[in-house]
């Protein structure tokens, strides 16, 4: 979080340096930032993060050496406190969501208004997560097609039994203890296998690690 009247500090990167510097000088006449860097690739973008720690990147997602869903991934990997934005002319729907899952707070349409752009900077800096008004609908119904097709989604029910398979129960063992007929534990079961591409109960439980579906 950031205090309300404290100037945010942001590193700008865009290879596009009549962009980039529109950009910069915005933000700087906004009176509540301080640009710190501006800069023309993604590399070079993540090592002045390293060095002057901005509360927010500013990236262009289409930048040169290490595009800016790399940055953010980096950024998260490495537990870099500063939060990145991505302002793109890519508006597709997965790219926002693969942006978000690496970690971005943000993501931003380039075609924003320069004032749009300037208070999400600031509502990423109080650490809220911003995405442009015309990509959120667009974002949620990828979230929800994901959602319908990943098999990593799994019901209560298929966890129940998933970890009553890691623990080596029989499907008797555990309808007994789930309160629930064989037959009824066994269509569970199915639907377990079909999710996570397997046959069996032991394939079930390995996949299901290399998954991270079990704790």
């Amino acid at each position: 979080m950031t205090d309300s009247g404290a100037r945010v500090t942001v590193v700008v990167a865009d290879d596009h340096p009549v962009y980039r510097e529109g950009i910069a000088r915005g933000l700087q006449l906004s009176g509540r930032i301080d640009v710190l860097a501006e800069v023309g690739d993604g590399a070079e973008a993540l090592e002045l993060i390293r060095e002057l720690t901005p509360q927010v990147a500013l990236i262009d997602y289409r930048i040169p050496t290490m595009d800016g869903i790399a940055v953010v991934h980096a950024l998260a990997r490495d537990h870099l406190p500063t939060r990145a934005l991505l302002l793109s002319a890519t508006t597709d729907a997965a790219v926002v969501y693969r942006a978000v899952q690496e970690g971005a707070a943000g993501y931003l349409a380039k075609d924003a208004k320069r004032s749009e752009i300037v208070d999400a900077v600031l509502k990423v800096a109080a650490g809220k997560q911003v995405v442009s008004e015309d990509l959120a609908g667009g974002l949620v119904d990828e979230i929800r097609m994901r959602a319908d097709r990943d098999p990593a989604v799994l019901s209560e029910r298929e966890r129940q039994v998933l970890r009553g398979f890691s623990e080596g129960k029989s499907i008797p063992q555990l309808a007994s203890e789930l309160y629930l007929g064989a037959s009824t534990v066994k269509t569970h079961t199915q639907r377990l296998y079909e999710k996570l591409g397997v046959s069996d109960r032991a394939a079930a439980v390995a996949e299901a690690m290399r998954r991270g579906l079990l704790e």
